[in-house]
């Protein structure tokens, strides 16, 4: 396959000769990280099915006025037109030597000797890196051969996300998405506070009158959602009050509108990424036994790190309701080794893997004798099988599971509200998310 790549790179569209240039040896500052944007990307599909349409306004056939059009090609609003699109946009990508990453199928690598390309689709919009700037134009230019698009330079700005260069770090925040939410929900002039939860137990679903307006309480939720994606210290407080757009409370608009209180207390704080080579997998779990009032079912969160960067988080309520502390823990377990797992799947398909075993930390010590004792016993008879997957990639030696004292289990920010000395403590210890203004 690399043979073939070679050709395609001596001898195709791009004329290339490799040199070595490893993708993660290389300097962040000299790394090119491109936007495209393709012009009417749904225009270019071509329609596998058979549609027809009427004839447009304007331009119908005075000899065959009933007649109808047979479309070849996609329109926009076309409940085809997504996928024609996609299909088109692969099929070309995979003749020039890319390969499609089972794990995100967004995602197109290009891996020849030392160099390597990496492209990431999201509908029309394009994020383009390459281990050398000569390598980048190339693909451009390979790419605007086939379709119409405009290079918008290096990444600045990638749905609602901001991304700047300082030295060796790239810095993600959304300060002029939070501005808007605040601005269209009349909180732009609030007090800021300290945490965005309080730390009193989670609300009920009926407490409290229902909203005047549930769709502006969705709106706002949905926002907030978003958000999560360079916010991770919102996370939890976002997670509790999507529990109840289906019937919103005003108790529940309050806790929504102290997240936005938080917020315009941290509108410079962004997401820092700074330059490391991918040298291990930390994930930090965590579980609130039976905390939620009207299903008595738990929460679980996770933190990633790959090397010193925080990768990815979550804070979810669990599917089942759990006998014991333990069972909640070892479900918090098994779901931080699930996104391990699609991990060190991404990282091998980046060429880029992982070669020592992943760790994960919890604070409950019966969790932990879970993952490697096999011996079945009353308390454990009843956990369902895929959970027990954790035990498989303990035992193969993929996965280590370890104890961490409850002090430093940074995962807590994801599973309950915290007291602001030990909630800012646990914030900065997820170590990439610092204060904009800090690097400035």
């Amino acid at each position: 396959m690399e043979e073939e790549h070679a050709a395609l790179l001596d001898n195709n569209t791009w004329d290339l000769v490799p040199r070595p240039c490893g993708l993660w040896k290389m300097d962040l500052q000299a790394q090119p990280i491109h936007q495209l944007d393709v012009k009417n990307a749904f225009l270019h599909g071509t329609l596998s099915e058979t549609v027809y349409c009427s004839q447009p306004t304007g331009f119908t056939d005075s000899a065959h006025p009933d007649h109808v059009c047979k479309l070849n090609k996609s329109l926009y609003g076309l409940k085809q037109a997504p996928r024609a699109w996609y299909s088109r946009f692969a099929t070309h990508l995979l003749s020039l030597g890319f390969t499609e990453a089972k794990s995100d199928t967004s995602l197109f690598i290009l891996h020849c000797g030392d160099e390597t390309v990496y492209l990431l689709l999201y509908v029309d919009d394009i994020v383009l890196t390459a281990s050398s700037l000569q390598l980048l134009h190339r693909v451009i230019a390979a790419l605007k051969k086939e379709f119409a698009m405009k290079d918008l330079g290096p990444l600045h700005h990638f749905l609602g996300m901001a991304v700047q260069r300082h030295k060796d770090s790239l810095i993600l925040s959304q300060r002029q998405y939070t501005l808007d939410i605040l601005e269209r929900h009349g909180m732009n002039g609030c007090n800021p506070c300290s945490t965005p939860v309080d730390t009193c137990a989670k609300v009920s679903a009926t407490a409290g009158p229902p909203v005047a307006d549930p769709t502006a309480y969705r709106s706002l939720v949905g926002a907030l959602q978003y958000l999560t994606f360079t916010c991770p210290d919102i996370a939890y407080a976002v997670q509790q009050i999507c529990l109840h757009m289906h019937d919103p409370r005003e108790n529940h608009l309050t806790a929504a509108k102290r997240i936005l209180r938080y917020l315009q207390g941290t509108l410079n704080f962004g997401l820092i990424i700074p330059r490391s080579a991918p040298s291990q997998l930390i994930v930090y779990t965590d579980a609130d036994w039976a905390g939620c009032p009207d299903t008595r079912r738990s929460t679980s969160g996770y933190a990633v790190f790959l090397g010193s960067s925080l990768v990815s988080w979550s804070s979810k309520r669990q599917p089942t309701v759990s006998r014991s502390s333990a069972e909640a823990e070892y479900r918090a377990v098994a779901n931080g080794v699930a996104e391990i797992s699609w991990l060190q799947q991404l990282l091998q398909e980046l060429h880029q893997p992982v070669k020592t075993a992943s760790l994960v930390y919890c604070d409950n010590v019966s969790a932990v004798y879970l993952s490697t004792n096999p011996v079945q016993h009353q308390r454990t008879k009843h956990v369902e099988i895929d959970l027990h997957f954790v035990r498989e990639r303990v035992a193969i030696g993929v996965v280590r599971v370890l104890h961490v004292p409850t002090t430093s289990q940074y995962a807590d920010v994801f599973t309950k509200g915290l007291p602001s000395s030990v909630f800012a403590d646990f914030r900065s210890s997820l170590n990439d998310y610092y204060s904009v203004s800090d690097y400035y």
